[in-house]
């Protein structure tokens, strides 16, 4: 009789056991998801300001003038409105006819558009 009082007793604290260990796994996932999301914005902008800044001091490295690419990427977009303008990769290759610069262009009405420029006799241009 105290022995299968005691099997009872034993599954019942087995079995609550088991369903707080389901309870906080389902709440931890829960908290998790939420934070994951309420961090990834925050999270995707610093890590695209970031690479915009390496961006640029790689340029700045290799003596390019910032003014006159921006002037570039404005030109092979125009006549559209440029609203932000970020230099968002830069490949420097050998010489400096393969050099390259890629801008992320936001248009004043909120279009995004990526324009790649290349140097041509000294000059940057649209690729």
């Amino acid at each position: 009789m105290i022995l299968g009082s005691f099997s009872l007793v034993l599954g019942i604290v087995a079995g609550v056991i088991v369903i707080l260990a389901v309870l906080l796994f389902v709440g931890g996932l829960y908290a998790s998801g939420r934070r994951r999301d309420k961090l990834g914005d925050s999270l995707l902008a610093r890590i695209e300001a970031a690479d915009a800044a390496l961006a640029d001091a790689r340029a700045q490295d290799r003596g390019w003038e910032r003014a006159t690419i921006e002037a570039a990427a404005r030109a092979a977009v125009a006549p559209q409105d440029v609203r932000e303008l970020q230099l968002v990769q830069v490949v420097d290759k050998p010489g400096t006819d393969a050099d390259q610069a890629v801008f992320r262009v936001v248009g004043a009405d909120g279009t995004e558009q990526t324009v790649t420029l290349g140097r041509r006799d000294g000059a940057w241009v649209a690729v």
